[in-house]
């Protein structure tokens, strides 16, 4: 994006890949819930995990080692335009899709043309919309034109994952009026679709005519023949399959299942590993979302006393094994996140807001609320029933209600039913506020349609972030996204503010604006009090079997799918 590359022309392979992979074997992953449609573009239904990632291709791949780096895959060679208004593609003449028909410029514009339409989830006409059009200017060259100058498009435009135009135009782009799927789809990456069993399996197959096998970008990864991923109800039901030998790696996001739980003869000999894969990411926020669209969470005073009734402190003493750290920023763990108060670029971003913003954005520093010895869970309490009145919120025979005679009370929807022993001492905490709060545990596809729809009052969920936070920030926060189904602007926020900050990033035209705007937007959001922070760790905790080997030296900002597609596993003997 700076113009500045760690690897320079004609390199090898990156330096998180190993040259002793291991090309062999089959791995079993997992995971949760189920899959009904073979197509991941869609907005309807649930693809396989995997399938966009190992089925299709960009025209460049991300170095896992630099925050702000691509690197050409299906394109041969990438030209930004001077004036930063376009981005030309030549196309690696050797590309082919498993079909073993050409990739060509012609399925590059086909591909951009329908990310833009109405064929596809409403995120990527979305994330693309300042992507304008295409032009084939020759044999296998292509410009995509855009609508403003954008130091980060040309990276955005360089991931879309590149369909065969043939394909789709035979078989149709979706799920058939009948019900019925179409064929199995193509696609230029490393795998081939096997086998499917709808909802419980999928199995991946390397494409032995894979036409990037000895590509830098890929050398030492996708070492497996066979990917097989088993669909399973819920993570404790997962875990006693992990360990009954069901599938070989398991990412493990929950600290009691970590601390206690993964134990038995298995562990004791080495035959499973569990292991700390640190990281250098942007952990973002993991966080309580209140749905403003609720009438309930509409004032800014009532969310902020939700904030107040969570005992974080007691929680990670008692639940977590003390294994987490506070989150105290929508970029928590990166450079981004605000700290103390704002000055210089950063003030003068948020000073253009100042008489629509709470004072406390220009007058206290981000920190979530306490509880210690100085500041108790009692006082915290005082603190949240006294903005409760301000509110118009009064306790009448122990519970808490309004002028109407409305009772508070609210449900927190959940996917997994390991976060009901979180919910519990949250929702016993609310209590004593005269607060009704009832968790409801669901399944993963219900789950997933009622967010489509912010069918929801709160939900827990995590807003990821990268060291160059860019077009995605429209679809978390802006006001256009608030009403937009399949968003992830959860909480429904309608600020001019937000607006007007989350285009000061997207726009940003070097790295102090970029830096000065998410410390700005950091703030704004934090005292918006549109959610309630949680916690985060500074590594990946991974279970897995010994059979699976990893290299020496570790990617830096990477997840755990990520690091899987760099290790392979030792032939049997």
């Amino acid at each position: 994006m700076d113009g500045e590359l760690k690897y320079p022309a004609g390199f090898k392979k990156f330096d998180y890949c190993s040259p002793r992979a291991i090309k062999s074997g089959r791995i079993v992953l997992h995971d949760l819930g189920g899959f009904d449609k073979l197509n991941p573009f869609t907005f309807k239904g649930e693809p396989p995990f995997g399938l966009e990632t190992l089925v299709f291709e960009p025209l460049a791949v991300a170095s896992l080692d630099e925050p702000f780096s691509e690197y050409g895959l299906l394109a041969r060679d990438i030209e930004l335009a001077e004036d930063g208004l376009s981005v030309t593609y030549t196309l690696d003449e050797n590309a082919r899709f498993s079909d073993g028909t050409p990739v060509t410029v012609e399925d590059v514009a086909y591909t951009l043309e329908i990310l833009k339409g109405k064929k596809v989830h409403p995120f990527y006409p979305y994330y693309y919309k300042d992507i304008v059009g295409s032009e084939i200017i020759a044999p296998g060259k292509i410009r995509f034109n855009f609508a403003r100058k954008n130091r980060e498009l040309h990276l955005i435009a360089s991931q879309i994952r590149v369909l065969s135009k043939k394909f789709y135009e035979k078989f149709g782009f979706g799920v058939k009026s009948n019900g019925s799927q179409p064929a199995i789809p193509i696609g230029s990456g490393p795998y081939v679709i096997d086998k499917v069993r709808y909802g419980k399996s999928i199995t991946y197959k390397k494409n032995p005519h894979y036409w990037a096998k000895e590509h830098p970008v890929t050398k030492g990864m996708y070492n497996y023949d066979e990917i097989t991923i088993k669909y399973f109800k819920d993570q404790t039901i997962a875990l006693e399959a992990f360990k009954a030998g069901e599938f070989d790696y398991l990412p493990v996001n929950i600290a009691k299942q970590w601390a206690r739980d993964m134990k038995g003869p298995k562990f004791d000999s080495g035959k499973i590993v569990k292991k700390n894969f640190i990281h250098f990411n942007n952990a973002g926020m993991q966080c309580f979302v209140m749905n403003t669209r609720r009438s309930l969470f509409k004032n800014r005073l009532v969310r902020q006393a939700m904030g107040l009734a969570l005992d974080f402190e007691w929680i990670n003493r008692a639940l977590f094994f003390d294994q987490y750290t506070r989150s105290n920023s929508f970029f928590s763990n990166s450079p981004l996140a605000a700290k103390g108060l704002p000055k210089g670029l950063e003030l003068q971003y948020l000073k253009q807001y100042r008489s629509i913003l709470p004072k406390d954005v220009f007058l206290k520093p981000l920190r979530p609320p306490r509880v210690t010895r100085e500041n108790s869970l009692r006082k915290n309490l005082k603190k949240a029933k006294g903005l409760l009145a301000a509110a118009g919120w009064k306790v009448k025979n122990g519970l808490l209600v309004n002028d109407e005679g409305r009772k508070f009370q609210f449900e927190i929807l959940l996917v997994s039913p390991s976060f009901e022993r979180v919910m519990a001492p949250y929702a016993a905490t609310l209590r004593k506020l005269g607060i009704e709060a009832k968790y409801r545990t669901v399944d993963q596809t219900l789950y997933v349609e009622r967010l489509k729809k912010f069918d929801f009052d709160m939900i827990v969920t995590t807003f990821s972030q990268s060291l160059s936070p860019g077009n995605e920030q429209r679809n978390y926060w802006h006001s256009s996204s608030a009403s937009r189904r399949g968003s992830k602007n959860y909480a429904g926020i309608h600020s001019e503010a937000v607006d007007g900050l989350v285009d000061r990033i997207i726009y940003a035209e070097n790295s102090r604006q970029l830096s000065s705007a998410c410390k700005a937007l950091d703030r704004v959001l934090w005292y918006g009090y549109y959610v309630v922070p949680n916690w985060y760790l500074g590594s990946h905790r991974i279970s897995y079997y010994r059979k699976i080997h990893f290299p020496e030296k570790l990617p830096l900002y990477y997840d755990p799918t990520q690091l899987l597609m760099t290790s392979w596993m030792e032939k049997a003997q």
